[in-house]
């Protein structure tokens, strides 16, 4: 398994567990705002942490973490993520996975073989724009397209998920995509911010004031809808 992040104590990435966070290499799409420029870009650059060693760590932090965040990069573009995914498993955790949903097989695999217990699906913008947002091949849109109506099937919990770019998603691009993640699940929109690490230094946030009325309007008959500053 290509490793080249692991975060050892997190609150925040598996909402209601303390958990470690495992970051693979490589991605297939090339989002502009991506935060994990290196990881995506040039992962051959980056020291690779042996599955060994993380799987060590999970043992002995089994009394105090309860839960592992598989993200990336992505995931599901690697062969052996099942195999990985199995030898946490055995360890007693529970499994969240990030994914873009590029790979709907693989994500029905993991959940057919009870290797997750929580996904995180990214909706990177409205269908037409995707290929343009997400950096992708447009036929990859499709895979997207099933993997989300996939996972509101698969009877495990999960979650949809958007980072807000100004000069990506207008208000009616963002209505779009609460249509895309539905009524059921929790969908969480999260306002861009600047790194160091991001792909191309050209993007910006909207503001507090102005990310809080686009959510006030979005929210009516959205339960499931979530603000990030």
């Amino acid at each position: 398994m290509l490793i080249l992040g692991l975060t050892k104590t997190t609150l925040l990435d598996y909402p209601g567990h303390v958990a470690a966070t495992v970051f693979t290499g490589g991605c297939n799409f090339r989002c502009p705002f991506c935060h994990n420029g290196q990881m995506v870009m040039n992962p051959a650059s980056m020291e690779k942490i042996p599955e060994e060693e993380v799987l060590a760590f999970l043992v002995k932090r089994k009394n105090i973490l309860d839960g592992v965040c598989i993200t990336g990069g992505e995931p599901t573009i690697h062969a052996d993520l099942p195999e990985f995914l199995k030898k946490i498993k055995d360890l007693g955790y529970e499994i969240k996975l990030d994914t873009n949903g590029t790979h709907p097989d693989m994500v029905e695999k993991l959940a057919g073989e009870k290797l997750i217990d929580h996904i995180a699906m990214d909706i990177k913008n409205v269908w037409e724009k995707y290929p343009e947002t997400a950096g992708c091949d447009p036929t990859l849109t499709e895979n997207v397209k099933r993997c989300a109506e996939l996972i509101k099937r698969l009877g495990i919990s999960y979650e949809f998920r958007t980072t807000v770019v100004r000069e990506l998603h207008s208000e009616e691009d963002i209505a779009g995509m609460c249509r895309i993640a539905g009524d059921t699940g929790k969908y969480y929109l999260q306002s861009y911010e600047e790194s160091e690490n991001v792909i191309e230094k050209r993007f910006s946030a909207y503001t507090a004031e102005e990310f809080e009325k686009m959510l006030d309007k979005l929210k009516d008959g959205r339960p499931n809808l979530r603000g990030i500053e």
